[in-house]
């Protein structure tokens, strides 16, 4: 209970952007006053808070301000995408301190792939020269399906080599930190819990995630729905074009072959928008058309925002479908593609969006794009390992059942 405690006072002062006072503490969380003060020497003691000058609230005495300690600890969030791996290092309170970004050439090849993963990581540490000690863990958000069991990732589309890859394990070993692995859409959400945007501070909306593939993660109550071995968010076979491109799921017309990149780059060049790629299955070639296409779109081209804006509305379909479903008033879009296209989707998805809404006389939906950039599922894995270890969760209460 003792833990419990200290873990809710903690998570209070995390989540006040100015700090909180011991009383407001009390308040806030029940504890009560002498209860408080026991937690916050030790958290002091220990370095995780720090007082932050003095405020008044009214007469008497003015209070003193608590609030985190950044350099606490640290965490490693890695995120494993088809197209782009991001490694960064975060503080205590999921700022980041450190980037580093490579291409994912190696992508087909796990273990080529888990040799630059382990010496990008090790890059990042010594260059950021932090104490090992304080480096709490690492996240490592990858596309699915993923066996949280197994810690494996098992035949994701985009990385056909990469068969029940028990990728975990294999990082945790190699690097000597305690590895947690998490669904690319499922961290990027959790990041958006922890830093994200205003839409995200209620603690429950829906991350639509657009990277190399297409996701959706779902918050509620400030914990992220994850299903049941953590691979909700599935939405790639959702019918947006009925007379749409064949999907390798025997239907037409599916998000998953009508608003990703490469399925954008694939209109655009068979309406001679763009020439024809060499390799037109090479994810780094594509990214790349991708990149020119909305470029061309951002300075005018009519052509080219033509496709894009076409793809807008093919995403404002699926979205309609999940907003009907859950009853949605509040959606954050973001991932590695999602700043390219950011401007087209904004002036099409939220109009879309309202005239397919069942509910659109009796609510609206806010509608947002992240502000945490390309990096938001790395930030989400970091934030992950932070949370495991900063977060109060009523199951800790539970005892062992004697014989059990």
């Amino acid at each position: 209970m003792a833990d419990f405690n200290q873990l809710v006072i903690l998570d209070a002062i995390r989540r006040s952007a100015s700090g909180l006072s011991r009383v407001e503490l009390a308040l806030s969380t029940g504890l009560s006053a002498q209860t408080v003060t026991n937690i916050t020497r030790r958290l002091f003691a220990s370095g995780f808070i720090a007082e932050a000058g003095k405020e008044s609230f009214g007469p008497g005495k003015p209070r003193t301000i608590l609030r985190l300690h950044p350099p606490a600890l640290y965490a490693v969030g890695v995120h494993l995408d088809p197209t782009v791996t991001t490694a960064l290092l975060v503080d205590l309170a999921g700022e980041p301190m450190l980037e580093r970004r490579m291409m994912t050439p190696l992508g087909q090849d796990p273990e080529l792939a888990i040799d630059a993963l382990v010496a990008m990581v090790e890059g990042l540490l010594s260059e950021s020269a932090v104490d090992r000690a304080r480096v709490t863990g690492m996240g490592l958000a990858a596309p699915g399906p993923i066996d949280p069991l197994a810690g494996a990732l098992v035949d994701p589309p985009h990385l056909p080599g990469w068969h029940s890859v028990p990728l975990r394990d294999e990082l945790s070993q190699r690097l000597g930190l305690v590895t947690l692995l998490e669904k690319d859409v499922a961290a990027a959400t959790a990041a958006e819990l922890w830093v994200g945007t205003p839409a995200a501070a209620t603690g429950s909306f829906v991350f639509l995630y657009l990277g190399t593939g297409i996701g959706a993660g779902l918050a509620v109550g400030h914990e992220v729905l994850r299903g049941s071995l953590g691979n909700a968010g599935e939405i790639g076979h959702i019918v947006v074009e009925p007379d749409g491109a064949q999907c390798w799921c025997g239907l037409r017309g599916c998000v998953a072959v009508t608003c990703t990149p490469d399925a954008i780059v694939r209109d655009a060049i068979a309406e001679r928008v763009l020439e024809p790629l060499v390799e037109p299955h090479n994810t780094v070639l594509v990214d790349a058309a991708f990149t020119r296409l909305a470029a061309r779109a951002t300075d005018g081209d009519d052509a080219a925002r033509a496709v894009i804006d076409r793809a807008a509305e093919r995403f404002a379909r699926a979205l309609a479908v999940i907003a009907n479903l859950l009853d949605l008033d509040r959606i954050v879009i973001g991932g590695p593609a999602w700043e390219r296209v950011a401007e087209r989707f904004m002036t099409i998805v939220p109009a879309e969006l309202d005239r397919m809404r069942a509910a659109r006389s009796i609510h609206p939906v806010l509608i947002e794009g992240t502000t945490l950039g390309n990096a938001v599922a790395a930030k989400g894995a970091a934030s992950l390992v932070l949370d495991r270890w900063l977060s109060p969760r009523t199951e800790s209460l539970l005892l062992p059942v004697p014989g059990a």
